[in-house]
C-alpha cells in the first residue's frame, strides 16, 4: 500500500492534476509496482508480471474542496484520472452556495493494469455538468493505492 497526501491548501487549476508533498510509500515486492515522484501528481502503476496475470489495484482519494475568492459559486468537481483522462465514474461533485466553503469529497475505484504496461493516475480537477471551467481550492488531499492482485 502507498499512501500519498497533502495537508495544504492548494489551487488546483481547470484540468490540472492535486500536487502531493508526503509520501508514505510501502513497496509491496521487489518490482516496485507502484511509482511516485515527490511534489508529483502522478502515480505510476507496472502492470502484472506474467501475460496471464494483469496488475489490479484499489485506488481511493479524498479531499476538501471549495471554491477559491475569486471564483464563481457553482458546482465544482475532482475525479481520479488514467493517464490524462478523467475517470467519470469517480467524479465527485459538490455545489457550494459561497466561495470558501469547504466540502469533502471521496471516491475509490478498481484499475487493471495489463502485462508490460504502466498506467500514470492523478486527482484532477474536472467540470462537472452545470459547472464552469475554474481554479479550486484543496486541502487535506490523499491518495491511498493497493495492489490488489
Amino acid at each position: 500500500m502507498a499512501t500519498f497526501s497533502n495537508a495544504a491548501v492548494q489551487t488546483v487549476g481547470t484540468q490540472q492534476n492535486v500536487v502531493y508533498n508526503t509520501p508514505n510509500y510501502y513497496p509491496q515486492n521487489c518490482q516496485n509496482s507502484i511509482i511516485y515522484t515527490d511534489g508529483s501528481g502522478l502515480v505510476g502503476l507496472r502492470g502484472g508480471s506474467c501475460p496471464c496475470n494483469p496488475a489490479k489495484y484499489r485506488v481511493s482519494f479524498g479531499a476538501n474542496i471549495a471554491i477559491p475568492t475569486a471564483g464563481t459559486v457553482g458546482p465544482i468537481a475532482l475525479a481520479l484520472s488514467q493517464n490524462g483522462e478523467a475517470l467519470l465514474s469517480t467524479q465527485a461533485t459538490v455545489t457550494p452556495t459561497v466561495v470558501n466553503a469547504f466540502f469533502n469529497v471521496s471516491r475509490t475505484t478498481e484499475i487493471t493494469v495489463p502485462y508490460g504496461c504502466c498506467y500514470q493516475i492523478g486527482v484532477k480537477n474536472v467540470v462537472p455538468t452545470g459547472g464552469t471551467a475554474q481554479d479550486i481550492s484543496v486541502s487535506n488531499a490523499s491518495l491511498t493505492v493497493t495492489r490488489i492482485a
